[in-house]
């Protein structure tokens, strides 16, 4: 007996959706969705150059004070050092070494308004008009930070530039560059700078000090240090634009802040990696977060 054998034909049915699929595609959007970078704007930032320049604390204008006549013996001292005196006020008396001549002996007398920094005279020695003076006043009170600064800089330095002088004791002052010395140390290489400190009645004569002076000021677009890429070909930054990044050369100028200005290579307002070259190279896709968005909002 023969038996037969039957073959049921099952259609076998393909979702054209399936068919349709771009597999390699999809990867790399699920790849690039998952490849967020961290980014801010360029932004136009002001930078000031400056100078730090260090010295001591000393009178625009010192004047000494020493008796008009030799052979004079000091009878009586009337101020010290740190005193505030006017013009014509008495500083001193003399009288001749025998006592004689009489009355109120000689008045050494102050020639102008200031502050006494320093006092030599002392009862019963001699007063010379040649020797040490008696006294020395900074006029109308008047004292400067006297520093010294590298001779190559000293052509960026120029009359009533500010700066900012912190004196060791006080904190910090406002000044600004009264002169510029043409006189160079041939040992050192250096010049010297004086900037003016006003008549502040807590300045002392001999303090050290640190200034700086603002030499120039820059407007420019500025991105954080933190996006800045230094490598053997130079600067760098990392630009995301239409989804891609795209790695720029920079000229990277002054520094401030956490912030460096872009002098060449840069837009203000495009979108820079904030922390460059730690994921990303050149032309991969990303999805870009501004990095002042609110946690869990790109």
């Amino acid at each position: 007996m023969m038996r037969k054998l039957v073959c049921w034909a099952f259609p076998v049915v393909i979702a054209a959706s399936a068919l349709a699929l771009p597999v390699g595609d999809a990867i790399a959007q699920q790849s690039s969705a998952d490849r967020a970078v961290s980014v801010t704007p360029s932004r136009r930032m002001c930078f000031s150059d400056t100078l730090q320049v260090a010295g001591v604390v000393v009178p625009r204008n010192e004047v000494l004070v020493r008796p008009d006549r030799e052979g004079l013996q000091i009878a009586q001292v009337l101020v010290e050092p740190g005193d505030t005196v006017v013009g014509g006020q008495v500083l001193a008396r003399l009288i001749a070494p025998d006592g004689q001549g009489a009355g109120q002996g000689i008045a050494v007398q102050a020639p102008t308004g200031g502050i006494v920094i320093a006092a030599a005279a002392v009862i019963g020695a001699s007063a010379s008009a040649r020797g040490e003076p008696l006294f020395r006043i900074a006029a109308r009170g008047e004292l400067e930070l006297l520093a010294d600064t590298p001779v190559q800089s000293l052509a960026s330095l120029a009359a009533k530039q500010s700066a900012k002088i912190d004196v060791v004791g006080i904190g910090e002052l406002q000044g600004e560059v009264r002169a510029i010395s043409t006189a160079i140390d041939p040992v050192t290489q250096s010049g010297q700078v004086r900037l003016i400190l006003g008549s502040d009645p807590r300045l002392r004569v001999g303090t050290f000090g640190r200034a700086r002076i603002e030499i120039a000021q820059r407007c420019n677009t500025a991105v954080p240090l933190s996006a800045v890429l230094y490598g053997s070909g130079g600067t760098l930054v990392q630009v995301v634009r239409d989804g891609r990044v795209e790695t720029r050369s920079v000229s990277v100028g002054l520094m401030a802040g956490g912030q460096a200005e872009i002098r060449e290579g840069l837009n203000e307002g495009e979108m820079v990696v904030a922390r460059a070259g730690v994921f990303v190279r050149e032309g991969d896709r990303v999805r870009a977060i501004p990095v002042d968005a609110p946690a869990g909002r790109p």
